[in-house]
């Protein structure tokens, strides 16, 4: 095979996108609340083993080429733009102002704000550690955070307690330190409502994000679930302003199922705010991009919220592969990424207009209509009935597949 130049190989790259077709416009993509972080942009492809493969990128360059993509939605942490020594300081109130011009003159939203409290040495034992002035530190970088979404004009913010846990078993009382953990977030809301009252503007929808594990050993709030009997343990001031932002694949990796747990997150009224990507049961946090994966669970997952009127923001939490250039993080992965998603969404639609789908979904729903409570003759007068989960599954393939619509056969 003839070599490919080093000159030469982005127009490759450009010609072979094009061939791929089915890619939607910028227009098309900007009616979808779908938002863009600036971390996953600026991913360098460095990881625990891993060195950087891709230069450093800011916030400039990533708000301009996600107004070039149609990504209308712009998210951060506070420290993936502002130094840890800059925060508080009026080297902040310059940075914020200038994304603030980046955003307008790209004519892009900030809809979420999150805070780094992982990273950082300070977090070594966790934003709730035995150390007071630990605490003191995290509930004002919490505020700090809050601060800067309402400067930006964010609606969300989200709290990933990544190294709320230990490593060594005995060495934290795991009651005291959810305790302290509830005491940050309450001065969030608490300082969150004084914030939105001299801004003018409603308060932030906080929103906490669970993962099963990394990057300490052992994790205190690891699923949704967690989060959710955490908001309604009686230790939050406002559980009312906290809801949930569930991430796919933090809820694939413990071997859940992603669709279940964005359903109790639906029926307690707390789905806020969705993290999306994909990748593999009982694995590491790969974050892969929406659908290359798992496309038919991603089916049934748009399928649960479109039927249940999801309006929130679809984050694209994921990290470029380190064998992607900078060209390419921006000229296919993310572009592949919301096309797939919005190709999906429509095939949601589908699903749920589907005549055959409906009249088996219908025929499963009235049942057979017998009387009486003798389970025997309930399950033979339904075991026909039963048969349809299978061909309701078969169908939902079909439809991701484009069967329904016919093909020809090379043979």
């Amino acid at each position: 095979m003839k070599p490919v130049a080093k000159e030469q190989q982005q127009a490759l790259v450009a010609r072979l996108m094009d061939a791929c077709g089915g890619a939607y416009s910028p227009q098309q993509r900007r009616k979808f609340f779908i938002t863009g972080p600036q971390w996953a942009a600026a991913y360098e492809g460095q990881a625990l083993f891993h060195a950087p493969t891709r230069r450093p990128v800011g916030f400039d360059e990533v708000i301009r080429e996600y107004a070039a993509i149609g990504i209308g939605y712009w998210t951060t942490h506070d420290t993936d733009v502002i130094p840890t020594d800059d925060l508080g300081t009026d080297r902040q109130q310059q940075t914020v102002a200038a994304i603030k011009k980046s955003l307008a003159d790209n004519g892009l939203k900030c809809s979420m704000v999150t805070t780094e409290t992982f990273h950082h040495a300070v977090f070594a034992a966790s934003p709730a550690a035995e150390s007071p002035e630990i605490r003191r530190y995290a509930a004002w970088r919490v505020c700090n955070t809050v601060d800067i979404g309402h400067e930006l004009g964010a609606e969300f913010a989200v709290y990933w307690p990544g190294s709320l846990g230990y490593y060594t078993q005995g060495a934290i009382d795991e009651t005291q330190t959810l305790r302290w953990y509830a005491e940050a977030l309450n001065a969030a809301c608490e300082h969150d409502i004084q914030a939105a009252k001299a801004k003018g503007r409603p308060t932030l929808k906080h929103c906490m994000e669970a993962k099963p594990f990394e990057p300490q050993a052992e994790i205190l709030l690891p699923t949704s679930d967690a989060m959710l009997a955490f908001i309604n343990s009686g230790l939050l001031t406002h559980p009312e302003m906290v809801g949930l932002n569930p991430e796919y694949l933090h809820e694939l990796m413990w071997g859940g199922a992603p669709r279940a747990a964005l359903a109790r997150a639906l029926l307690a009224g707390k789905l806020w705010h969705f993290d999306i990507n994909d990748g593999y049961r009982l694995k590491h946090d790969v974050d892969i991009a929406v659908a290359l994966v798992n496309p038919l669970d991603w089916l049934n997952v748009l399928v649960l919220l479109r039927s249940h009127g999801y309006n929130g923001p679809f984050n694209l939490d994921y990290k470029p592969p380190r064998t992607t250039s900078n060209y390419g993080v921006f000229k296919v992965s993310f572009p592949t990424a919301v096309d797939r998603f919005i190709t999906l969404w429509e095939m949601a639609g589908e699903v749920m207009e589907d005549s055959v789908i409906r009249e088996a979904t219908h025929a499963l729903k009235a049942g057979a209509g017998v009387s009486g409570n003798d389970p025997r003759e309930i399950f033979e007068a339904n075991k026909e009935l039963l048969t349809l989960h299978e061909l309701i599954a078969h169908r939902l393939v079909q439809i991701l597949l484009g069967l329904h619509r016919g093909r020809v056969y090379s043979l």
